[in-house]
């Protein structure tokens, strides 16, 4: 998978490797690898939740925009600049066709 963008159609999965735990209502989570530390907040665990089987970001959009009072392109530009992060710290990957 390209770590500079994430395609609207490509098929993307949760990496495998990381702790997860609730902490607050956030996620919070640690490679196992690296031991590094990382944050999702609410919003970013509830994306984490649903990239826990292969999803795109048009239907994590599709989803947050029913749940959410957001206009489409706002959260199509905030979910696809998370996946971007989430994409370079290796905490995702391409699911394939």
């Amino acid at each position: 998978m390209s770590q500079s963008s994430v395609l609207i159609h490509e098929r993307i999965v949760q990496a495998e490797g990381f702790l997860v735990s609730d902490m607050g209502g956030e996620k919070v989570m640690m490679s196992i690898q690296s031991g590094k530390y990382f944050n999702l907040g609410h919003s970013g665990g509830e994306i984490w939740e649903l990239l826990a089987a292969p999803t795109t970001l048009e239907e994590i959009v599709d989803r947050l925009c029913l749940e959410y009072e957001i206009e489409r392109e706002v959260c199509v530009n905030q979910v696809a600049s998370f996946l971007k992060q989430l994409a370079e710290q290796g905490l995702i990957v391409n699911a394939g066709a």
